[in-house]
């Protein structure tokens, strides 16, 4: 792991809600941020901070999130997601995190990530597949 990843450690990205990350099953004047997409974009944002502080060819894997998705957000409203590093235990990152659009703070929660070797990871997806398909 790289020196510049260190607990405390931040990073924030700001997201316009966009028809894709919304709920569709209340009709279109019920349309919100829906948790999934949240969290689709809590984890990007934890993945980019920890790409930007390895060496090249590491990656990481979301391993546990833990979310309390508290408030709705509207089609169209800018959400910031913020998140903290709280944790480096070997190779696995916590995180804290909160995300607030203009009016709320929607969620807080926690997430943890482990840092990966890309091409030892492929190696193993190729030997699972293989077993998979019987080879």
């Amino acid at each position: 792991m790289n020196d510049k990843l260190s607990v405390g450690t931040t990073q924030s990205r700001t997201i316009t809600v966009d028809a894709d990350r919304t709920i569709d099953f209340m009709g279109e004047d019920c349309r919100v941020y829906a948790t999934p997409s949240l969290v689709r974009d809590i984890e990007h944002t934890c993945r980019d901070l920890i790409v930007e502080n390895v060496p090249e060819g590491q990656d990481s894997v979301g391993v546990i999130v833990s979310i309390a998705h508290t408030a709705p957000t509207l089609l169209g409203m800018a959400v910031t997601v913020g998140v903290t590093v709280t944790e480096l235990e070997g190779r696995k990152i916590a995180f804290e995190f909160t995300a607030k659009d203009a009016l709320d703070t929607i969620c807080k929660g926690r997430h943890e990530r482990f840092i990966v070797d890309v091409d030892k990871t492929q190696d193993r997806l190729r030997q699972k597949a293989a077993k998979w398909q019987g080879g």
